[in-house]
């Protein structure tokens, strides 16, 4: 709200400034404003240090600053980072931690590297670096937000889909940040030796690889005389990877949201919900969930009592949790969905297609948000909070009731 924050050099209402601060913290990337046009350059510091805060999980950062003043830390904060960071066991949590913050600075500043070679010599040094290291980490934490206003307002990446080196790096940042970070564990343990994956790290890599390839070939029939029309055949396969893993849950755009087909714009709204991998910068029900839920219906259909993956039994409680976590993400978006037609004119699709971005920590927007009355607001806040803690709410709020019966 701070004027100093402002490019008029006055303060914004404060409804606005929450929806901002809870959309960067939440890394979703809804915006009610232009975030070049309105912020000066210490509002978008602001907005990206949100960003890599929300995206890291604040227990993850909470523990980086105990490190670095030597604090010990205990039990219960060990628990809470295995939730926050989805790891298997208690054990060796706090080495995994010390690996996220380390990839975390290795993958953005190489994003960034990648990204400069671009922008320097189209904006110059100053801007070029600073625009560099801003959607390296808006990308990585699956944030969706940018400074693209400069070139035309709310235009997100459109004006470089003909760039593969830009696509390619923020594609590149949105699956690594997405995939979670107990992934990197078995990746810096048996590098590519698919076998020796857990069984988590299987699902994930496997559904996600295959969610990339089937949606970027279903985007592309989609899409091919609608927004891909006029582009050469090269750029129309990278665009429609591009519109395949953005709705993962990152934002960023390199065709015009509103302009898609019916048919891009129900598939994109299945890959909101779906989501990225567990204990990731990503939101949605998450890839795992998905690929439980798959697995039952198809145990299910061939009348088998079992559910086997990878030659290992699903177990009843996973099977339950999947099911509970889907339900409760799908019926907090129905709310949302009803709220909003409700207080206000607004198109059934584009209703929709934004509860989903906000409650998936997406980002993507037909552009209704900064049409929002204020009821419609806050119930966009609350999505994006919902969205962004999931499981780890549930998991403090049990742990409370038990030290108060004790």
């Amino acid at each position: 709200m701070l004027p100093i924050a402002n490019r008029s050099g006055e303060s914004i209402h404060f409804l606005d400034s929450l929806f901002t601060a809870a959309s960067a913290t939440c890394v979703t990337g809804l915006v009610v404003f232009d975030t070049w046009s309105q912020f000066t350059l210490f509002g978008q510091i602001v907005i990206v240090m949100l960003i890599q805060i929300g995206g890291l999980g604040f227990m993850t950062v909470a523990i980086l600053f105990s490190m670095v003043l030597g604090k010990r830390i205990g039990l219960r904060e060990r628990s809470l980072l295995m939730e926050a960071v989805s790891a298997m066991q208690l054990g060796g949590v706090v080495r995994l931690v010390r690996r996220v913050l380390f990839g975390t600075l290795l993958f953005e500043t190489l994003g960034a590297v990648f990204l400069a070679v671009r922008f320097v010599p189209i904006l110059g040094w100053q801007r070029g670096v600073w625009y560099s290291i801003f959607h390296s980490v808006s990308a990585f934490c699956n944030a969706g937000f940018d400074l693209m206003g400069y070139f035309e307002p709310y235009t997100s990446f459109v004006p470089f889909v003909n760039d593969a080196l830009v696509s390619l790096t923020l594609m590149t940042l949105i699956v690594v940040g997405g995939i979670g970070f107990v992934i990197w564990e078995d990746f810096a343990k048996y590098r590519f030796n698919f076998r020796k994956f857990s069984l988590h790290t299987k699902i994930t890599v496997s559904v996600t690889l295959g969610l990339i390839g089937v949606s970027t070939l279903a985007m592309m029939f989609l899409e091919w005389n609608s927004t891909l029309a006029g582009l050469p055949l090269t750029d129309k396969i990278i665009a429609s990877m591009f519109s395949a893993i953005t709705p993962r849950t990152a934002g960023f755009n390199t065709v015009d949201t509103a302009s898609l087909s019916e048919g891009g714009s129900f598939l994109t709204m299945i890959l909101m919900v779906i989501g990225a991998g567990p204990g990731s910068t990503a939101g949605g029900i998450k890839v795992t969930t998905f690929a439980v839920l798959i697995f039952a219906m198809i145990a299910s259909l061939r009348g088998q009592e079992d559910v086997n993956v990878y030659h290992r039994r699903i177990s009843f409680q996973q099977l339950k949790r999947a099911f509970v976590s889907t339900s409760t993400y799908l019926m907090l978006a129905f709310i949302g969905f009803l709220v909003i037609v409700g207080v206000q004119e607004v198109s059934l699709k584009a209703a929709l297609f934004e509860t989903l971005s906000a409650i998936g920590t997406v980002g993507l927007s037909t552009g209704i948000t900064r049409d929002l009355v204020p009821i419609s607001r806050v119930v966009i806040i609350l999505l994006m909070y919902a969205g962004r803690l999931g499981s780890i709410t549930v998991f403090m709020a049990v742990s409370e009731r038990k030290m108060l019966r004790n």
